[in-house]
């Protein structure tokens, strides 16, 4: 695949984040809460200002979405960044933690890096291009049959909130298999075809954009749980190998009666 600057200056911004993630990985991760409840790192914070600072030194006129810095610039071009998907995980030190890098031209996702270093995965996309694993093309499965899938889910008490739990619970029943993984790896296991479904009910863009051009260019679909297509105001996420996808969704508009 032959690679960008839009990539390549992706690809070197989430390798100079791993750089710092790793290195507060490797010793005492201390936290705090957020005005959300949610924890930050230190580690948060650096590797975002790098993946900035990367971005900027290559597109100075773009502009950056960052989950600790917030919006800065107007330009028809916006990078979205989550510098530590998972953090919860990463202060645990539960290897499941992600870099996501997605870039959007006029509010159209375009390219989404999504680097795992804990797990050495590295998985990247560009739009129209296909989605690459390590360097490697991959694709989401060709499952046809529920009965015959496993899906991944997000925190059970989101879909609660949402009055959600019953439909979550009646689509488990249906599949071969349910593991809750939640954040970015449940994406990863879809677009390498090794799961069907993913599914949340609680996500902000920057913990979605990534993950949504490398499904999407993997042969998956993505939209929320109503079918609307993601957006900088999506808030629920579900993701299939396409061929399910109106089959799950009908599960949650109470189309089909077990």
């Amino acid at each position: 695949m032959e690679q960008t600057q839009f990539l390549k200056t992706a690809l070197i911004a989430a390798k100079k984040a791993e750089e710092v993630i790793m290195k507060y990985y490797s010793g005492e991760i201390r936290s705090e809460l957020k005005g959300d409840e949610t924890p930050v790192t230190a580690a948060d914070r650096e590797a975002e200002k790098v993946i900035a600072e990367t971005i900027k030194s290559k597109f100075p006129k773009h502009s950056i979405l960052g989950e600790e810095s917030g919006k800065s610039g107007s330009s028809e071009y916006t990078w979205i960044i989550d510098p530590i998907d998972g953090t919860k995980n990463y202060i645990r030190k539960i290897p499941m933690f992600a870099t996501q890098i997605a870039l959007a031209k006029n509010n159209e996702l375009i390219l989404g890096v999504s680097n795992a270093p804990a797990l050495c995965e590295l998985l990247y996309a560009e739009r129209g291009k296909g989605t690459y694993c390590n360097g490697k093309k991959i694709s989401v499965s060709t499952m046809k049959k529920l009965k015959d899938s496993f899906m991944s889910f997000g925190g059970i008490n989101y879909f609660e909130k949402l009055n959600l739990l019953e439909n979550l619970l009646k689509l488990s029943g249906m599949m071969q298999g349910r593991r809750g993984f939640g954040d970015f790896w449940g994406y990863h296991l879809l677009a390498q075809g090794k799961i069907e479904i993913m599914i949340e009910a609680d996500i902000k863009i920057w913990d979605i954009a990534a993950l949504a051009v490398i499904v999407k260019e993997a042969g998956g679909k993505v939209t929320d749980i109503r079918g609307k297509p993601v957006s900088t105001d999506t808030k629920t996420v579900l993701a299939t190998n396409g061929l399910l996808h109106d089959e799950v969704l009908g599960v949650f508009r109470g189309d089909i009666v077990l």
